[in-house]
């Protein structure tokens, strides 16, 4: 049914002799076999076949994502690695990697994203992990994806183009460029921003995607916190509890509206302390803290609103108004102000019971200045 030949092996010389293009993908294309990867994607799909392949799924699959590392936007990609035979061996044409793609249907999904999971799990405990003494930011976020013709699922988008509206889940990674991808959701381009249903699908995703040791256990003593990161897409009040019930923390944009706009100008300057990073002071960054003034009984237990102004660079754009929620919740908002300083407005909450630690940004938050008798907003 499957055959057990392996990816072609590189050898690399000092010598000055035999100079090929594209040889780091071959490194990428093993890794893939050492870690499983291949073969589980083979498992994935092997009863969609009736007889034995000459090109298997997992080895498709594979020179697909490779191709997309080396950039490739789309499935012809593929012939990059085709037209090396001499480098990488026999590649599938692009009317196979579609076929391939095909197989893998609704009812096959699961066990590829099976498959990458214990691939990933193989390949951090053999040091290519994060550091899980720190807590894990997952970000979530929607982006436009083109059609320049009227593809499945392709519809107008809010930005007025034509295409798809994925949304994406990535482990914010600075050791790796771009972070780690987790999981993503295909949409259609015009898919709703505040979809609830579509983040908890993500994150549950992304959860499931993290190996056995790094994944949350709400309640559980120890536990690795994880946070849960998006801009004002994500701010809603049933992806806010999915999160909770997860043992997961969030921090999610959130429209600055009338309530923080009234508040804001009214703060006097004694009460904004520097604001903190994740190596120190943020230069030029104060906050403050206003959660007894805005009433957040609709948020999980434990919101807190957090404001920060930022003096601005010379020449840079109108100033900034932003709420976040503290080491959960994050938001942008464009409003003029006067004076020099830029402020942003964060409003959080405080982390689950399973998840000790700080916020995101700033990381580790704890400012809780003493405030004057501002009045309470509704």
């Amino acid at each position: 049914m499957k055959s057990s030949g392996s990816f072609r092996r590189l050898k690399v010389s000092a010598d000055g002799s035999g100079v090929v293009s594209h040889a780091g993908l071959g490194m990428l294309r093993e890794i893939a076999e050492y870690t499983g990867l291949t073969c589980g994607l083979d498992d994935a799909v092997a009863d969609t076949y009736r007889g034995p392949w000459i090109h298997s799924p997992g080895q498709v699959l594979t020179d697909m994502a490779v191709a997309v590392a080396d950039g490739a936007s789309a499935i012809t990609g593929i012939q990059v690695l085709g037209d090396r035979q001499d480098v990488f061996g026999p590649v599938a044409s692009m009317p196979t990697a579609w076929r391939v793609l095909d197989r893998v249907d609704t009812g096959h999904l699961p066990g590829v994203r099976a498959a990458r999971a214990e691939a990933r799990q193989k390949a951090w405990a053999a040091g290519a992990g994060p550091d899980l003494s720190r807590e894990l930011r997952i970000d979530l976020d929607a982006t436009i994806t083109l059609a320049h013709s009227e593809k499945e699922n392709a519809a107008a988008t809010w930005k007025r183009t034509f295409g798809f509206h994925p949304l994406l889940a990535f482990l914010d990674r600075p050791d790796i460029a771009g972070g780690e991808a987790l999981g993503g959701l295909l949409r259609p381009g015009n898919a709703g921003s505040n979809t609830a249903a579509d983040h908890i699908e993500v994150l549950d995703m992304a959860l499931a995607s993290l190996p056995v040791q790094a994944r949350p256990t709400p309640g559980a003593p120890g536990s690795q916190p994880v946070v849960v990161r998006s801009d004002s897409a994500g701010a809603t009040r049933a992806f806010a509890a999915a999160c909770r019930e997860r043992g997961v923390g969030f921090s999610f944009g959130f429209p600055v509206d009338f309530r923080i706009k009234n508040l804001v100008d009214g703060i006097p300057e004694q009460c904004w302390h520097p604001a903190i990073e994740d190596d120190g002071i943020r230069d030029g960054a104060w906050v403050t803290e206003v959660t007894p003034n805005i009433d957040l009984s609709a948020w999980p237990e434990g919101s807190r609103l957090i404001l920060r102004k930022e003096r601005p660079h010379p020449g840079g754009a109108a100033e900034v108004h932003r709420l976040r929620w503290h080491a959960h919740h994050r938001i942008p908002h464009r409003h003029r102000a006067p004076g020099d300083r830029r402020k942003r407005c964060w409003l959080g909450t405080a982390p689950p019971p399973a998840c000790s630690g700080g916020g995101p940004d700033p990381a580790g938050q704890s400012h809780r200045a003493t405030q004057p008798a501002l009045p309470r907003l509704q």
